[in-house]
């Protein structure tokens, strides 16, 4: 799970530990949406997420690294994984966040960063989980629309195994205030938050 390099054992931001463990109420989430940089600072902002971690998810290698996964030989993508407090907050105001901060009509990109390890995706933990995600893409969908984007990409399934990235790689943001990120708001408004009564 924690690939051939060293994964630091407490969120610097959080407080909380990286890899685990977390009590047995809290929820693991795993989204893509581009380098996982920016991606991951969306998260660990938000109330009730305890501890969040970059990584790779979704592709075939045992034990992928960053180098690797930029060649695009192993079928990951930048992922972050996202440990939550349920009492706090909800897969639905996660998913909310997830769509409201990307593009998730860009195929293998996005922005200027190309190439599949760039994809949007949502890995599921749980049934559950798996419903309300295409629910919350379904519901997106005429947003994007109306906003004069083309068909949502974001691929969705069941996580198979979550890999840390290295450790420059984690909590990049927070050690380098002025690093690259394309994350941000992009105009459109999730309503599964809301409807769900979740943010």
């Amino acid at each position: 799970m924690f690939g051939n390099h060293h994964t630091p054992a407490t969120h610097p931001v959080l407080g909380q530990p990286l890899t685990g463990p977390w009590p047995e109420d809290h929820e693991t989430a795993v989204v893509g949406m581009g380098c996982f940089w920016g991606a991951e600072r969306i998260f660990w902002q938000l109330p009730g997420v305890v501890s969040t971690a970059a990584g790779y998810a979704g592709g075939h290698a045992p034990d992928p690294d960053y180098r690797s996964v930029c060649g695009g030989g192993t079928g990951h993508a930048e992922v972050v994984q996202i440990v939550f407090d349920p009492a706090a907050t909800s897969y639905e105001r996660i998913l909310k966040a997830f769509w409201e901060n990307h593009d998730p009509t860009q195929g293998d990109r996005q922005g200027n960063d190309v190439g599949s390890q760039y994809r949007s995706a949502i890995y599921t933990t749980s049934e559950r989980q798996a419903e309300l995600a295409r629910s919350s893409r379904d519901a997106f969908a005429p947003v994007v629309a109306a906003a004069g984007l083309g068909p949502i990409t974001t691929e969705i399934a069941p996580l198979a195994r979550f890999h840390y990235a290295e450790e420059h790689h984690q909590q990049y943001l927070h050690k380098n205030p002025g690093g690259y990120c394309n994350h941000g708001p992009n105009g459109m408004t999730c309503s599964i938050g809301v409807a769900q009564g979740g943010g």
